[in-house]
């Protein structure tokens, strides 16, 4: 029965690395269409959702099955309760890629405007959010993802000062406001990823070291770090 037990873990792992793999994906593909205008990739940001959305249902049914095999140890029932919070964040990062995507949707069909704002910048600084989000939990390293948890700062510094500027651009020039608004949703959209990526390397934390860091939560006496590889890593 652990051996069966250990075999789901492994399943479970591959799993979810497997749907960050298409989380990852179809950020970049957003980003890269909203930098290039490019339709194509906002199609294929589109049709990938469904992959995203399946492979989320099979990730928490597996969970659900491996919690009602046997009693997991400590670290076993963290590692399944992180995958199933990050299971649901990666859906969200789907959720959103499509969401840039149909902005650019309709950005194409407008005149193209020269915006006083670099989403290529905040789109790369996010999509490096997730992609060390998603090492920290392949390594089982909890200061890979502390890292990620100091880069949320600049991601939000970067929306704000997008809104500023946006606001500012459609009050001087309203005849391009829609244009503006489209690229202040995509900034919007952008800080969302990272808040996700966050909630991952916090997940992440969790597993590893037992510790609850959401909130700037402070544990007095926090427990002691326990290596991921009981969990199959």
């Amino acid at each position: 029965m652990r051996t069966r037990f250990q075999q789901g873990l492994d399943q479970l792992r591959t799993r979810l690395l497997r749907m960050g793999g298409m989380a990852e994906q179809a950020i970049d593909r957003a980003c890269q269409a909203y930098i290039d205008r490019d339709l194509n990739r906002c199609h294929m940001v589109l049709e990938g959702e469904s992959k995203i959305n399946e492979a989320e249902r099979e990730i928490d049914l597996l969970a659900f099955d491996l919690l009602a095999m046997q009693q997991p140890t400590a670290v076993d029932l963290r590692f399944i309760l992180a995958v199933t919070k990050i299971n649901s964040d990666l859906e969200r990062v789907g959720d959103q890629a499509v969401n840039i995507a149909e902005r650019v949707m309709d950005m194409v069909e407008l005149p193209k405007a020269d915006l006083p704002v670099d989403i290529g910048r905040m789109a790369a600084a996010v999509a490096a959010m997730v992609r060390r989000a998603l090492e920290s939990f392949i390594e089982g390293k909890a200061e890979l993802a502390q890292a990620v948890l100091e880069m949320d700062n600049v991601v939000d510094r970067m929306r704000d000062d997008a809104f500023i500027t946006l606001v500012k651009t459609m009050n001087e020039r309203p005849h391009i406001t829609r244009q503006a608004l489209d690229a202040l949703l995509v900034a919007r959209n952008l800080e969302r990823v990272a808040d996700h990526a966050t909630n991952i390397a916090e997940d992440v934390i969790f597993w590893v070291r037992g510790a609850d860091v959401r909130h700037n939560a402070q544990q007095e006496n926090p427990p002691q770090e326990i290596s991921p590889r009981a969990t199959g890593a």
